[in-house]
């Protein structure tokens, strides 16, 4: 699995099925800590799969992500000044980044039922945002004769 777009479409995959998983936590009635706990895997997991399509197209582009504590910001500055993503979508996944840095730095005792209510809320429409941003930039780049 060499090309870009085949990487892409395996995190494409994968990102669907925590969606789907995400969905299925979210819709018992009452959350006890375990579906907390898989609520929180689930959007970590859905972060990690477009941070992994972010990087799989960066270094497509040969741009080097800055190795550094932050680097994960790096990772959507970069998407947005090279044309990948907006600048209101990073702000959105800005939300989802905080997240995750919570999510492996705490214990899942910790996550409160609210704030992952909101983050799992959002995440189908941030996802399919996401879907047609980078949709739109192979778009304007196959028209530039790049790929």
């Amino acid at each position: 699995m060499d090309s870009l777009s085949e990487k892409i479409i395996a995190e494409k995959e994968n990102v669907e099925i925590a969606l789907e998983n995400l969905k299925k936590a979210t819709s018992r009635e009452v959350k006890t800590i375990i579906e907390l706990a898989a609520t929180g895997t689930f959007l970590h997991n859905i972060y990690n799969g477009i941070e992994n399509i972010l990087k799989q197209i960066l270094q497509s582009k040969k741009v080097e992500i800055p190795k550094s504590e932050t680097w994960h910001k790096n990772l959507l500055n970069l998407s947005v000044t090279n044309g990948i993503i907006s600048e209101k979508l990073s702000d959105e996944l800005y939300e989802y980044l905080t997240f995750r840095h919570f999510f492996i730095h705490a214990y899942g005792f910790m996550l409160e039922e609210i704030q992952l209510k909101d983050l799992a809320d959002n995440i189908p429409e941030l996802w399919t945002q996401f879907l047609l941003q980078i949709s739109g930039y192979f778009k304007k780049e196959n028209a530039n004769g790049m790929e």
